[in-house]
């Protein structure tokens, strides 16, 4: 109990160390250690059904669903499955997230790689702080479809400050839900230091950008070392020009020579 008090009180404090109110990290640790760690701002965009004013027709409402900070969470480590899940507002949302490592032919040869396999959301519709008036509440499950998502090769953490969608097809009448996660950091396997994530794997679209920052200067960097060369080579040659005798093209000019 002791040891349990403390590894929560440890993912308190890391929670707090994020001015961010919407991201939370989340760490499950098995014989005293931890081994899968996980840090994003999540939120679920689920539509569901009302009456419109006749209380014929329906009309589709959009709830948004933040992941806030004090949710509940337990999760399970394998050598090449993982597990998280975080429930909140009393359980009437739940997030199951499931990672998988499996190795890959590559040009180098055989290469491990784990990847987000599987997304589940269940809702409950009866819930009022995002579902108003829905019809025919009660519980549904949407869930990802041959999902791989944040591919990372063994070893690393996955890193994204962008957002990125998952969709998910709900039990309720299949529906569209819609997860965006941003300021992820995800490490399922092989971590080696407690409560610290190994060294990062950037998705792409953060690497894109970060190329988009460094070009301006880099461009900048081989512009002014261009205009530094073109002034050096123009003042050498404007002193060696300046050093030669000058002889004279009219032929004239000659006998004042000498």
């Amino acid at each position: 109990t002791a040891a349990r008090l403390a590894a929560e009180q440890e993912v308190e404090n890391l929670s707090g160390l994020s001015p961010n109110p919407e991201k939370d990290i989340f760490v499950v640790r098995e014989n005293r250690t931890t081994c899968l760690m996980a840090e994003f701002a999540a939120k679920f965009i689920v539509p569901y059904d009302v009456w419109a004013s006749n209380y014929v027709d329906l009309i589709t409402e959009q709830a948004d669903i933040p992941l806030s900070r004090g949710a509940e969470m337990k999760g399970k480590c394998g050598t090449n499955e993982s597990e998280l899940e975080i429930s909140w507002l009393e359980q009437a949302y739940t997030l199951k997230l499931f990672f998988l490592k499996e190795g890959h032919n590559t040009s180098r040869g055989q290469e491990a790689f784990w990847r987000l396999s599987r997304v589940q959301f269940i809702y409950d519709t009866a819930e009022r702080t995002y579902f108003k008036d829905a019809i025919s509440p009660g519980k549904h499950t949407a869930s990802s479809h041959r999902l791989s998502a944040l591919v990372t090769p063994a070893g690393k953490s996955y890193e994204c400050q962008a957002q990125q969608t998952i969709s998910l097809i709900s039990s309720d009448h299949q529906k569209s839900v819609q997860l965006l996660l941003s300021e992820v950091r995800v490490q399922p396997f092989d971590i080696t230091a407690d409560f610290v994530f190994s060294e990062e794997h950037k998705c792409p679209v953060d690497q894109r950008e970060q190329l988009e920052e460094t070009l301006p200067l880099i461009l900048g960097l081989i512009l002014g070392l261009v205009i530094v060369v073109t002034l050096c080579v123009y003042h050498i040659h404007h002193k060696l020009t300046a050093n030669q005798v000058q002889i004279p093209r009219d032929r004239s000019q000659y006998k004042h020579m000498g």
